[in-house]
């Protein structure tokens, strides 16, 4: 983009020497700077309605995106913060010196597991870009109990239903089994299902849910972008659709507790 520095590009170790992009450096920045085009909607409403502003980039590994966001965004507007948090010491200890190379002094890092981040009891902007399987769901809990104003999350190699339809083949309705037959299918079904489930248990929690192509298939094959907004507590509707939906493939996710699923 027009705005973006190659200094940080440099520093992202996606530029080489002679300030080129390799192919590989440019399908990552292409699917970055994508989503961060489409954020701009969640970007404008969370700048507009809050003074400081809090945005978490959730299992953020080497933290493209988080610094991407900060310099298109956090950096010329003057406000908000960027919390950046990943498991691995050494890949949050790096982002940590990076960030005070460039001087970014409102990116925040924390290490360790999502679930147990020490973070602003507000989120406004809530981002996970291929956070693996369950990591995911990590992200949208945190999010949803936090009261995130927006959620975005790319998931990636969601393998846990994959995994309760290889092991609990025998219980599963017979249209389940024919279609999870082969370990291509199943990966693929249990993906489906997987982000399917993602979204209604979002729009049980209160969220209005799009779920959209992230870029072109050229660019990367884990290409689901699942936005969500707040708009209001809860919806019995969604609810109730949901708990349906796990009665009938009886598989059960982690990130669903009986207390969401309502009655019957």
């Amino acid at each position: 983009m027009p705005e973006q520095s190659p200094e940080l590009l440099r520093e992202l170790h996606l530029l080489t020497r002679g300030g080129q992009l390799n192919a590989d450096a440019l399908r990552k920045l292409k699917q970055v700077n994508h989503l961060v085009e489409l954020l701009r909607p969640a970007l404008e409403d969370a700048w507009a309605r809050h003074g400081s502003p809090v945005v978490v980039d959730a299992a953020s590994g080497n933290a493209y995106l988080g610094f991407i966001l900060y310099e298109l965004w956090l950096k010329p507007t003057g406000k908000g913060e960027l919390w950046s948090v990943e498991a691995r010491p050494e890949l949050s200890e790096r982002a940590k010196e990076r960030a005070a190379r460039l001087g970014y002094e409102r990116m925040r890092f924390v290490t360790g597991r999502l679930e147990e981040a020490q973070l602003p009891p507000r989120i406004h902007l809530l981002t996970a870009l291929h956070a693996c399987d369950t990591a995911t769901d990590d992200a949208l809990s945190v999010g949803v109990r936090r009261e995130a104003d927006h959620l975005a999350v790319v998931p990636c190699c969601q393998a846990e239903l994959a995994r309760q339809l290889q092991e609990g083949r025998e219980s599963l309705p017979e249209w389940l089994r024919l279609l999870s037959r082969h370990p291509l299918h199943r990966r693929e079904v249990g993906s489906q299902l997987t982000n399917a489930i993602r979204a209604l248990w979002l729009e049980s929690h209160g969220y209005q849910v799009t779920v959209t192509e992230l870029t072109g298939w050229e660019h990367s094959l884990k290409n689901e972008l699942i936005l969500g907004r707040r708009v209001h507590r809860e919806s019995r509707e969604a609810q109730q659709k949901l708990h349906r939906l796990l009665l009938e493939v009886r598989l059960r996710p982690r990130l669903v507790a009986p207390p969401a699923l309502g009655p019957g």
